[in-house]
C-alpha cells in the first residue's frame, strides 16, 4: 500500500522498477530513533545458514547478505521450496537493533499487499457460488455509495476493481505515515477519503494500482456474505490452506502474535531508522492488513496455483493479465506475474507496510520462494536486490 509521505514501494509498479511516492498499509510516530550505523548487523554466520544446509553460503544467502551488509537492511528473511518439496529457511542480519538479537526463522511479517490476494480469492470463491458476477457493476451490491468527480459506481465492474482498471483514486497517497500509527480507521472513512478526490481515469481505460479498489472489493464481499470480511478470510482462506502463523488483526491489535523481526521506517527516505514494528494496520484493511510468515506465503500461493482454493474457471479468470508497469510485470486479479531469469514466470503478489517489504511466489512447476526484509527499500538498488532474491531462490 503506498501513503503520503512513506517510500512507494508496494504496489506491483514499484516491483518492477518504477519510482512511486509513499508506500505502506499504515505508519507511524517514531518510537525509538536509531541509524545502521549506530548498531550494525552481524556478519553472516552459521546462525544466518539455510536450516539443515552444511556451511558455506549458498545463492540465496548470498542475496540475503547483500541486502544486510550493501543495503542497510536491518534484517532479511526467505523460506525457499523446490520442485521435490525441500523447503530451506534463511535469514540474516539482526531481529532487533536495539537488542543485536538474531532473526526469529521464519518469523511473522505484516505482508501488506499480498492481502489483496487473499481478498481477491474470496470474491472469486462467491463468483464460483454464483454470489458476484465479475461483470456486474459495484452499484450492484453497494448501491450509491461510490460517486464522486468523474467516479460512478454504475460504470465501474467488480472485475475492474480486482484488475486495477478502474481508474478509482488511490486512499492510501492521502494518508501520511506518521499521523496513523495509533489510529484506527473504519473501511468507509477511507472510502470517503478517496471519494473526495477526482477519478484517475475513466472505468476501463487504463491499468493503475489503486487500493481503493480491495477497499471496495472488501466492502461487496461482506454486503454479499453478511459477514466480516477477516471471517470470511480466516474460514475460507487461511484454515483450508493450513496457514497456522496467518492471521488478520483485530481492531486495536498493534503487536505481532508470534517471534517476529523488528520493523524499521524511514521518513523522510532520507531519515533514520524508527522502530515501527507496534501499529494499528487497519489504513490497510482489505488492500494491506494481514500479518503472516514467509513459508505460509508459499503455502497459501501454492495451494491457490495448485487449485485447491478456487474453481478451474475461477483460477484462470484470477491467472488473465494486463502489462502492468515495467520489468514484465503483468497484473491478473489479484495477483501477479514476473519473468525469471531462468525461464518461465512466477505468480504472486508482494507488499510493502512501514517496516517491512515482502516479495515472492510460486512456480507452475511447484517451486515457491519468499523473501521478507525489515525495512522498506529506499532506493531503486535495494529494491531490485530483494526481487533479485527470490529470482536466485527460484532459479537455483
Amino acid at each position: 500500500m503506498r501513503t503520503r509521505t512513506g517510500q512507494s514501494l508496494g504496489s506491483p509498479a514499484r516491483q518492477g522498477g518504477r519510482r512511486r511516492k509513499a508506500v505502506s498499509v499504515a505508519a507511524a510516530v517514531a518510537i525509538g530513533v536509531m541509524t545502521l550505523g549506530a548498531l550494525a548487523p552481524p556478519a553472516a554466520s552459521d546462525s544466518a545458514a539455510p536450516t539443515g544446509v552444511a556451511a558455506g553460503p549458498d545463492a540465496v544467502q548470498r542475496a540475503l547478505n547483500t541486502l544486510v551488509r550493501a543495503d542497510g537492511m536491518p534484517a532479511a528473511l526467505a523460506s525457499v521450496k523446490d520442485r521435490n518439496g525441500r523447503t530451506r529457511t534463511y535469514t540474516a542480519g539482526v531481529g532487533d537493533l536495539a537488542a543485536g538479537s538474531k532473526v526469529p526463522r521464519d518469523g511473522q511479517v505484516r505482508i501488506g499487499s499480498n492481502t489483496k490476494a487473499f481478498t481477491a480469492v474470496v470474491v472469486l470463491q462467491l463468483v464460483g457460488e454464483g454470489k458476484i458476477d465479475l461483470e456486474a457493476f459495484v452499484d450492484t451490491y453497494l448501491p450509491g455509495l461510490v460517486r464522486g468527480e468523474g467516479i460512478d459506481g454504475r460504470r465501474i465492474t467488480v472485475r475492474q476493481l480486482l484488475q486495477h482498471t478502474s481508474g478509482l483514486p488511490d486512499y492510501g497517497v492521502h494518508l501520511d505515515d506518521d499521523e496513523i500509527r495509533n489510529r484506527y480507521f473504519e473501511p468507509r472513512e477511507l472510502l470517503d477519503l478517496a471519494l473526495g478526490h477526482r477519478a484517475d481515469a475513466a472505468p476501463g481505460k487504463t491499468w493503475g494500482y489503486s487500493n481503493t479498489n480491495y477497499l471496495l472489493a472488501g466492502l461487496i464481499v461482506q454486503k454479499v456474505t453478511g459477514r466480516p470480511l477477516a471471517e470470511e478470510m480466516d474460514r475460507r482462506i487461511i484454515k483450508r490452506a493450513g496457514l497456522r502463523h496467518t492471521y488478520f488483526p483485530a481492531p486495536g491489535e498493534m503487536t505481532l502474535r508470534e517471534p517476529h523481526p523488528r520493523g524499521y521506517h524511514r521518513n523522510p527516505a532520507d531519515g533514520p531508522l524508527r522502530d515501527f514494528t507496534e501499529m494499528d494496520p487497519s489504513a490497510g484493511w482489505a488492500a494491506g492488513q494481514l500479518v503472516s510468515t514467509n513459508s505460509d506465503l508459499n503455502r497459501f500461493f501454492a495451494a491457490l496455483l495448485g487449485g485447491r482454493l478456487l474453481p478451474a474457471a475461477q483460477l484462470a479468470e484470477m491467472r488473465t493479465t494486463v502489462p502492468a508497469g515495467t520489468s514484465g510485470l503483468r497484473y491478473g486479479l489479484g495477483l501477479t506475474s514476473r519473468p525469471l531469469s531462468c525461464g518461465g514466470v512466477y505468480w504472486g503478489h508482494g507488499g510493502d507496510i512501514a517496516g517491512y517489504e515482502t516479495r515472492g511466489g510460486v512456480t507452475d512447476d511447484g517451486r515457491a520462494a519468499n523473501v521478507a526484509v525489515t525495512s522498506i527499500p529506499t532506493d531503486g538498488s535495494a529494491a531490485r536486490h530483494v526481487n533479485d532474491a527470490v529470482d536466485r531462490a527460484l532459479c537455483g
